[in-house]
């Protein structure tokens, strides 16, 4: 098994991400941004992970990730991802405080700690953010979902995942009642606008931005 660094490890996982979300060539530019410094430095780090056939690596041209980077990105998702759930549901963590501590626990290098963990929680398929929650046999397995947005008036379905991870945002769905597994009904559609009117759990109903029901995924 090759070693990677912490830095490597954080580098290899934002790779992972965008490649992720259907990009087969990611630039410098795209991956410095995800995290936050500079080209320069990116460009260094991506000669270090393209030298341990984690990435194939071209100057000027971008980066692609191997299936040997893909797994090992995989195995540093799980390990996040199942931290995420201990923390919300061993130490009662609020969805939102876990994200930053989670990326600390995810670099341990203890497989069998893992799978200890993995165990105690009961095996769990998905994090506190309903995000899947890569298996030991390093497959991810994903549910079928929709967006809220995509939903029409009458339309109801289940909150299976929020795509915006970021602090403000689970804690705007914190304040206005949209979490995991609630029932959500579409009121109304603005055609203004795109907002939405909802009704969450049968109980109370609420008006949504456009940009919050794109973060926003059910299942049906």
């Amino acid at each position: 098994m090759i070693s990677l660094s912490y830095t490597e490890e954080n580098y290899l996982k934002a790779i992972y991400h965008l490649s992720y979300l259907g990009k087969e060539c990611i630039t410098t530019n795209e991956i410095a941004e995800m995290l936050n410094t500079k080209p320069a430095s990116v460009s260094d780090m991506l000669k270090k992970l393209s030298q341990k056939e984690m990435i194939n690596y071209v100057k000027y041209y971008g980066v692609e990730i191997t299936d040997q980077g893909k797994s090992c990105a995989l195995k540093i998702v799980r390990k996040h991802r199942l931290w995420e759930v201990f923390l919300v549901e061993k130490l009662k963590f609020n969805w939102d405080e876990v994200h930053d501590v989670a990326e600390e626990l995810e670099h341990i290098q203890s497989n069998l700690l893992i799978e200890r963990l993995d165990h105690f929680l009961g095996f769990p398929k998905y994090d506190p953010h309903g995000d899947p929650i890569p298996g030991a046999d390093g497959l991810l397995r994903e549910k079928p979902q929709i967006g809220l947005c995509d939903l029409t008036i009458n339309d109801i379905g289940f909150l299976s995942n929020v795509k915006e991870a970021g602090v403000a945002f689970l804690q705007y769905c914190d304040k206005v009642g949209l979490k995991i597994g609630v029932k959500i009904k579409v009121i109304d559609k603005v055609s203004f606008d795109n907002s939405l009117e909802i009704e969450i759990d049968n109980i109370k109903t609420i008006s949504i931005s456009k940009e919050v029901s794109k973060n926003i995924f059910v299942t049906r």
